[in-house]
């Protein structure tokens, strides 16, 4: 290209219908003359309308706003020993997609409101994709999945009015008393975090690990910032939501455009199989966490977010993240709530972007697919297989067994997971978030814990609510409990 080509404007690309066809006109309608009426046969402009009576896809039921971007993951640390899973080998870098969320708020809600945030990760392995699908906290608000849908609907708005209500909230809450460890989180300083790159995330759930040898372990994950963990109070984050809605959304697509990469590095606990059955609480119940003094966190790796999706619908907005996803050295535990999600998070994505979703550019695997899959609306990838059922004698696929058939794991110790849901010594709901107020917070954290519930409850929740609420913080602890009730007696 000569210096003057490259100083000449460049010519801007031609308008095509979706067919690829040249269009006569970006701004005119096909009419019967300049002012006549417009005419059927206008297919450009019917694409148009037609196509933008479709742009948008069922919003997520629950973590509907959320941001996200591409990265690497590398491996800085050999836990071979514990598993064979391809992405945890020393010495591996793989590709990997996240995305983070809020929980309860529509498309269109402040990023700054108070809940959970959702961190979810696909790592794209030789072995097909890997999701980890978790939170910015090591528990959750239930453990039975029968009680999912109805939490869900307590945070979301009124069948009636249409506003979120404070006193659903705490209805479901005080009559939940397994939430009592994650109301804490949510209330206390990480009920807020600064900006998505400055949280923890959590797999929340205990998996499975198998390493080459056969030999299982119990795992829990956690990814710790290595921008440090900040948090807004309740005043600026209401200040924030007024101000800029998307604030958390534009921190993370800025920072990467910037070339600030925000990374995380990430530790497990591992749990000997055999241990389980007689530990102190139900190691695989989701509203506990297990203490370090017991597992220690191992270092594992760095995640690392480098790129930023060209297209946010494209790449976000269809993302697709299940637990379900699970390669050969990783399987599920006996978690109730897990193994709810191994199935729901699928039928979501059915539902929601169409039943080839996984063959979306966000979604698609970076290794090969040899699957029996077939047909089905929007389906571009033919079956490359040799034959379209199983068993056959053309040449089509053929599992594995030797090398991806894996031990059964728990399945098969029905005894163990049977045990794992009889009470035990620590099995109550209030022992974690009272450890948590009195021995992780300090003063000025328990002060700001006390004002936030308080905040909190002062919205619309009703007296008999209230007087519940009390009491469920008394049990949590009994200073914080009466400091709570207190507060409305002046």
């Amino acid at each position: 290209m000569t210096e003057e080509t490259r100083k000449a404007p460049q010519t801007a690309p031609y308008t095509t219908t979706n067919a690829g066809i040249p269009v006569e006109s970006d701004e005119h309608s096909l009419t019967v003359g300049p002012d006549g009426p417009i005419l059927l046969q206008d297919h450009y402009l019917i694409e148009k309308m037609a196509q933008f009576n479709r742009e948008r896809v069922p919003e997520r039921v629950v973590h509907a706003k959320g941001s996200g971007a591409y990265g690497f993951f590398e491996v800085t640390n050999d836990v071979s020993q514990f598993t064979k899973a391809d992405l945890f080998q020393p010495g591996k870098r793989t590709d990997m997609l996240a995305r983070f969320s809020t929980v309860a708020g529509e498309q269109g809600s402040p990023d700054t409101w108070r809940d959970p945030r959702g961190f979810a990760l696909k790592f794209y392995t030789e072995h097909g994709n890997y999701d980890l699908v978790g939170n910015n906290t090591p528990v959750f608000f239930v453990r039975d999945p029968m009680k999912f849908q109805d939490f869900i609907r307590s945070q979301k708005r009124r069948p009636d009015s249409g506003v979120r209500d404070h006193d659903m909230q705490w209805d479901f809450w005080t009559l939940s008393p397994e939430s009592a460890h994650q109301v804490t989180w949510l209330m206390g300083d990480r009920g807020i975090p600064k900006t998505y790159r400055n949280m923890d995330g959590f797999s929340s759930h205990t998996y499975l690990w198998v390493n080459a040898g056969g030999e299982k372990f119990w795992v829990k994950y956690r990814f710790k910032t290595e921008q440090g963990i900040e948090f807004l109070t309740q005043d600026e984050a209401d200040t924030l939501a007024g101000q800029d809605g998307d604030v958390h959304r534009r921190d993370l697509f800025d920072s990467i455009k910037n070339g600030a990469h925000p990374s995380w590095k990430l530790y497990v606990q591992v749990m000997p199989f055999d241990e389980a059955p007689d530990y102190r609480f139900n190691p695989f119940d989701l509203t506990k966490v297990w203490p370090h003094a017991d597992y220690p966190e191992i270092e594992v790796g760095r995640m690392t977010l480098n790129e930023n999706p060209e297209d946010f619908f494209v790449h976000i907005e269809q993302a697709s993240f299940e637990p379900s996803n699970l390669v050969p050295g990783i399987g599920p535990s006996p978690d109730k709530m897990l193994l709810g999600r191994l199935f729901s998070y699928p039928d979501t994505h059915r539902y929601r972007i169409g039943p080839n979703y996984a063959q979306l550019p966000p979604n698609r695997p970076r290794s090969a697919v040899n699957s029996y899959s077939k047909d089905g609306p929007m389906r571009y990838e033919p079956s490359r297989t040799g034959a379209v059922y199983a068993p056959n004698s053309y040449g089509g696929p053929a599992a594995d067994t030797q090398r991806f058939g894996e031990p059964a794991g728990w399945a098969t110790a029905g005894e163990m997971v049977h045990h794992a849901y009889t009470l035990r010594r620590d099995d109550d709901d209030w022992g974690q978030a009272g450890t948590l107020v009195r021995e992780v917070l300090d003063d000025a954290a328990r002060e700001r814990l006390v004002s936030n519930i308080v905040g909190h409850l002062s919205d619309g929740v009703s007296k008999p609510v209230l007087e519940r609420a009390f009491a469920y913080w008394r049990n949590v602890d009994k200073d914080l409990g009466d400091r709570v009730s207190a507060s409305f007696q002046k």
